[in-house]
């Protein structure tokens, strides 16, 4: 099959690789229609790795995907070929003590795709457990489809959050991830969410959405804003979603006593953390990694109506235009929040 093909550091190509296509008892064949450009795959194709992780050799990439059910293993039920369906990438081992505690996102054997040395799903098909595909609905297309599994990542922070309804949050990144956390902490209860970046047009993407105040911290000062906002309380969830260590310069200067901080973002480099200011506060500090059981729910509240992620893609690929994605991608446009790659037909 022909697939986007990570050769090394800097190097795609579009080319045929042969794949495991046989269909266990319990796993499914998918066509994928729909795959988006996810930020980590960007991070493999500049720089190789991602922290442990490191490219040791070629690896298909791509894990936010969408497509049709084409087969069905023979103890499988509740799919039907023709089924439209999204995929969890995530394969834990399921008799881990992890995946026992439910905390399967943090197993150290879970088999993720597209991250060394698992091939992605920017290819033709794939096979995949029956347990960790979802059916979309039939008002979720096959673009939205492929947003799940980000918009699962801002679910899983907001979960970790412990919001309570009526809470103000702070959002550090106004990238795909931290507009996507801000809508799930928007759904999970929060009255208003304030967002921070140097980019105005990400900004100006994020202030569509009705209860997300944009700040362009190139003009003001974020602390200054909240501070403002809430009579000088602070914030009672601080979320940072921008992955930059400098983001942790001041960032208890954002949360309000005993409110929380959850880090979204994975900084390449180590970050200067101001222990005495999270415990002069006594801050509730939160870490998200990937998500676990939450899946399914971030596809609910989309077929629901109350999150729309369309405002965040902003353009579609052909397959044969897979490596100009990405290197649209690696450019860092500043007016990109979600690029997507189309392999199956137009049509949703």
């Amino acid at each position: 099959m022909k697939a986007l093909v990570l050769e090394e550091k800097g190097v795609l190509a579009l080319r045929d690789i042969d794949l495991p296509l046989a269909v266990g008892a319990s796993e499914l064949k998918i066509k994928i229609h729909t795959v988006g450009v996810c930020g980590s795959d960007v991070h493999y194709y500049t720089h190789g790795a991602i922290g442990p992780y490191v490219l040791r050799e070629p690896m298909v990439l791509g894990h936010e995907a969408a497509g049709t059910v084409i087969e069905v293993g023979s103890a499988v039920s509740g799919f039907k070929v023709g089924d439209r369906v999204c995929m969890e990438p995530g394969i834990p081992d399921l008799s881990s003590r992890a995946s026992k505690l439910g905390i399967y996102n943090v197993d150290p054997s879970v088999r993720f795709w597209a991250t060394p040395p698992i091939h992605g799903v920017l290819t033709s098909e794939v096979v995949h457990p029956a347990a960790f595909t979802y059916k979309l609905p039939d008002n979720v297309s096959f673009a939205e489809g492929a947003m799940v599994e980000p918009f699962a990542i801002g679910m899983q922070a907001a979960a970790r959050a412990r919001i309570a309804p009526g809470d103000v949050a702070a959002v550090i990144g106004s990238g795909p991830i931290g507009i996507m956390v801000a809508l799930a902490a928007l759904a999970g209860g929060c009255s208003r969410v304030f967002i921070s970046d140097f980019s105005a047009p990400k900004l100006a993407i994020a202030a569509q959405y009705s209860g997300i105040t944009p700040v362009n911290i190139g003009e003001e000062s974020f602390a200054e804003v909240i501070a403002r906002e809430t009579n000088g309380w602070g914030a009672d969830v601080v979320f940072e979603a921008s992955g930059s260590p400098k983001a942790y310069d001041g960032i208890f200067d954002l949360v309000r006593p005993g409110g929380a901080i959850v880090m979204v973002g994975l900084p390449v480099d180590k970050v200067s953390f101001d222990v005495a200011g999270a415990i002069s506060k006594e801050i509730r500090i939160e870490t998200v990694f990937r998500y676990a059981n939450i899946f399914d729910r971030a596809l609910q509240l989309i077929a629901s109506g109350k999150v729309d992620l369309n405002p965040l893609i902003t353009e579609t690929f052909a397959f044969d235009k897979s490596i100009e994605a990405f290197e649209r991608a690696a450019a860092g446009n500043p007016s990109d929040v979600k690029l997507q790659i189309l392999l199956g037909d137009a049509a949703v």
